[in-house]
């Protein structure tokens, strides 16, 4: 097989474009190969299926379609279908149905239930309006501070309890400078949640490292050692800072008559999913993205062993940071053409919440 130029389009005319296409609809309507006989039917232009078996190789040999198994039609190949994707897709907009759908269902959970609980009902929406499974990759969460303080376990180390606006809790254990008295821990105390409730952590060490001169200026030597020991264990992540992973429709992608490498290989991409593994890495992705990704097979390697396709697009706080990925995982021959839409305005629907429920 020849190896194939950057730019199809450059040398497919179009006729070839036509049976590609038409190949294209074909696999991902039915998820099966097309011979040249059924596609000269299919064309609107009389061709026949000699001509039609020509233009095929040149396919072939492109490495756009190939034979899945000896005397079967053609199929298009990974490189194929990012081709499609890529160069003929016709996007549409949502049906005024699922709009109304997406946007109700998750406007309803938003006044009732917690940041995950929103994400949770978007990942149930993708899965059931795709028929794969719907996946939502969410960055841990900057706690928006409503208390702190200090507490003296010994002469020598204090634990800083951080207590969140939604209840979460965290404690970090912090060095004492030497000859600290109960009424300096309490001044530090005081100074920090002057300066960080109501903030979120990452906004309250800009606030502290702002007022860094004057704070010099207010408090005494020991106060002001603790104040820093208290900012740097601030900036220390929480041992609960993995991402969420959740994951709804996984029965959509698994079914008894699946091979048993197939199993194997959906089963092993729940379980990385699971495990965190390469999610990081997604999300940083995400934040680089302009809009919907889409991976096809090998394309990430997070999902490269169970050959599925991923539609994936970021969705922001209110401060406009990308804080997670939301989307759908399912079989290569996907309908993009109306998935894409709607993993993208799903995504602008969570965004716009998140903004609210922030700015309540």
């Amino acid at each position: 097989m020849s190896k194939p130029p950057e730019d199809f389009l450059a040398v497919l005319n179009t006729r070839s474009q036509d049976i590609f296409k038409k190949i294209v609809q074909r696999y991902l309507d039915t998820g099966m190969p097309v011979g040249s006989r059924d596609l000269s039917r299919m064309l609107e232009v009389g061709l026949s299926p000699a001509s039609v078996r020509n233009v095929m190789a040149d396919l072939e040999d492109l490495g756009l379609i190939a034979a899945p198994h000896t005397s079967a039609g053609r199929a298009p190949t990974q490189e194929g279908l990012r081709f499609f994707v890529d160069a003929m897709l016709e996007v549409g907009a949502v049906d005024e149905r699922e709009r109304q759908q997406i946007a109700n269902n998750i406007e309803g959970q938003a006044r009732q239930g917690q940041v995950e609980d929103l994400l949770t009902e978007a990942s149930q929406l993708l899965s059931g309006l795709s028929q794969g499974a719907g996946v939502v990759i969410a960055a841990k969460a900057d706690m928006v501070m409503r208390h702190i303080e200090f507490v003296r376990l010994d002469a020598n180390r204090a634990m800083a309890i951080l207590v969140g606006e939604d209840g979460q809790v965290e404690n970090r254990i912090l060095a004492l400078p030497a000859g600290l008295t109960a009424s300096t821990l309490q001044q530090a105390s005081n100074y920090l949640a002057h300066h960080v409730i109501g903030r979120t952590i990452a906004e309250a060490r800009k606030v502290l490292a702002a007022q860094r001169a004057e704070q010099r200026a207010e408090l005494d030597e020991l106060t002001q050692k603790l104040v820093d020991a208290g900012i740097a264990t601030l900036s220390q992540p929480s041992a609960s800072s993995q991402p969420t992973v959740i994951v709804r429709g996984r029965a959509n992608l698994i079914n008894d008559t699946m091979a048993s490498d197939d199993l194997m290989r959906m089963r092993q991409l729940f379980d990385e999913l699971e495990s965190k593994d390469g999610l990081i890495d997604l999300l940083g992705d995400a934040e680089k993205a302009q809009g919907v990704r889409i991976f096809i097979g090998s394309e990430n390697k997070l999902f490269s062993l169970s050959g599925s396709s991923v539609i994936l697009s970021p969705y922001k706080d209110a401060n406009d940071k990308v804080v997670g990925v939301l989307g759908v995982i399912g079989p290569t021959r996907l309908n993009y053409a109306r998935i894409v839409p709607v993993v993208d305005y799903t995504a602008n629907v969570i965004t716009a919440m998140m903004a609210r429920k922030r700015g309540r």
